[in-house]
C-alpha cells in the first residue's frame, strides 16, 4: 500500500494550505499506567467540537514509548474510529513516525491501514547519520505516505538540520508539510530559506511547532531572496504539543492571526497576546527545568478540567517538577482568555459518554 499526496481528498490538501489547529494527541492512562480508551476517546471528542481540523497522533505528546507497550497501533485506531463516528467533517489525520526505515515504513502502512492521511517524521533516531543517509531515507518513507518533515527540538531528542538539508528534503515530490519546531529562531529560518532553495513554497505548508513563539510565527511574513526577487512565506496553521489544551481559544487566536495577515494589520492586540501565549507556555512546558514536565504538564491542564484521571506517563519517571503545578495557577490566573475550562465543563459529561 502506498499514498501520493495528489490522492489525498481535495479538502484534506485545501485545508493543510488554508491553515488548522492540529493538536498533537496526548495519551490517557489509568492508575496502573494502562490506556484508557473511555478518556482517550473523550478527549479526541473536545478536540473535534473545540474546532481543530486535524489530529496528530503517535507523536511526540503521545509519548513515543507506545511503540515498547504495543500502543500505537490501538491508539491510532482509537483516535480514527472516534472522529468518524463524531464528525462529519473531514480531518486532516496524522501519524507519527519513528525508527529507522524499517519502522517508519511498518509505521506508515499501519497509519495508511487506518485512514491517516500523512506521516510527521521524526529523525530523533537517527543522531549520528550523515545528511545523505538523512535524505535517503526521507525519500524511501516518502515512497509509501505523504510527508510533514518535523524539526524537532534538541532539547526533547532531535537534532540539528542545516538549511541545505531542508532543501533537499523539501525536494522530495511527496512532501506536503513542514512542522518547524527547533524553538529557535535562527534554524527557524533554516526551514524557510531551504523550502524557498527547493521553490516548494506552493506544494509544502509551514506548521509551527516552535510553542514558545506560537503566535508571532502565524503573524510574520518571512522574507527570503531567490534569483533576485522577494519571496514571502507564512505559517499557515499549528501542530503543537501546547494545542493538546486550551483548544478552543487556539481555534479563536488562529482564525485572528488568519484576519489579521488577510487585512495586512497587525496591531499591539495581537503582539501582547503573543508573548502571553508564551508565558503559558512557559508553565505549561516546565521550561524552567529543560522540558523535564512538558508532557505531564499538559496532562495536568486535561486532568484539572476532568478530560484525564491523572497525569501518569508511560515512563514513571516523567512527571510534574516542583514548581510547576504553582506555575499553571498563575498563568491560568493571569490569562483566563488562554483557557476553555467552562467550555470543557459544559460539554465533559457527553464526551465522556
Amino acid at each position: 500500500m502506498a499514498l501520493h499526496r495528489e490522492e489525498l481528498p481535495g479538502d484534506v490538501l485545501a485545508q493543510l494550505r488554508q491553515g488548522i489547529v492540529i493538536p498533537a494527541h496526548p495519551l490517557a492512562l489509568t492508575e496502573n499506567r494502562e490506556l484508557d480508551e473511555r478518556r482517550q476517546r473523550a478527549l479526541t471528542r473536545y478536540y473535534l467540537d473545540a474546532g481543530a481540523g486535524g489530529l496528530a497522533v503517535g507523536v511526540h505528546a503521545t509519548q513515543f514509548e507506545i511503540r515498547d507497550v504495543g500502543l500505537y497501533e490501538p491508539v491510532l485506531r482509537l483516535a480514527a474510529e472516534t472522529a468518524a463516528a463524531w464528525t462529519d467533517r473531514t480531518m486532516v489525520k496524522i501519524a507519527g513516525l519513528v525508527g529507522p526505515t524499517s519502522q517508519a515504513l511498518a509505521e506508515a502502512d499501519v497509519a495508511l491501514g487506518l485512514g491517516y492521511h500523512a506521516g510527521l517524521l521524526s529523525l530523533a533516531a537517527h543522531k549520528g547519520a550523515g545528511e545523505d543517509e538523512l535524505i535517503a531515507h526521507c525519500q524511501a518513507v516518502s515512497q509509501r505516505i505523504p510527508l510533514i518533515g518535523f524539526y524537532l527540538q534538541p532539547a526533547v531528542g532531535g537534532i540539528v538540520l542545516s538549511a541545505e538539508f531542508w532543501r533537499r528534503f523539501a525536494a522530495i515530490d511527496n512532501v506536503v508539510a513542514i512542522k518547524v519546531a527547533p524553538f529557535n529562531r535562527y534554524r527557524t529560518l533554516d526551514v524557510i530559506r531551504g523550502v524557498v532553495a527547493a521553490e516548494a513554497e506552493d506544494r509544502i505548508s509551514l506548521y509551527t511547532g516552535n510553542d514558545d513563539h506560537i503566535f508571532l510565527d502565524l503573524l510574520t511574513p518571512f522574507t527570503v531572496r531567490r534569483g533576485g526577487e522577494d519571496v514571502v512565506v507564512r505559517f499557515r496553521g499549528g501542530l503543537l504539543g501546547h494545542w493538546s489544551v486550551w483548544v478552543k481559544p487556539a481555534v479563536e487566536y488562529l482564525a485572528r492571526a488568519h484576519a489579521a495577515v488577510a487585512a495586512g494589520t497587525v496591531d499591539a492586540d495581537l503582539l501582547q497576546l503573543d508573548s502571553q501565549i508564551t508565558d503559558a507556555n512557559g508553565a505549561l512546558f516546565d521550561v524552567v527545568n529543560d522540558f523535564a514536565g512538558c508532557i505531564a504538564g499538559c496532562h495536568e491542564v486535561l486532568r484539572r478540567q476532568g478530560l484525564l484521571q491523572g497525569t501518569w506517563c508511560l515512563n514513571p519517571d516523567e512527571a510534574m517538577s516542583p514548581g510547576q503545578a504553582e506555575a499553571l495557577d498563575r498563568v491560568i490566573a493571569d490569562y483566563p482568555h488562554l483557557c476553555d475550562d467552562e467550555f470543557v465543563a459544559a460539554n465533559l459529561e457527553r464526551w465522556l459518554g
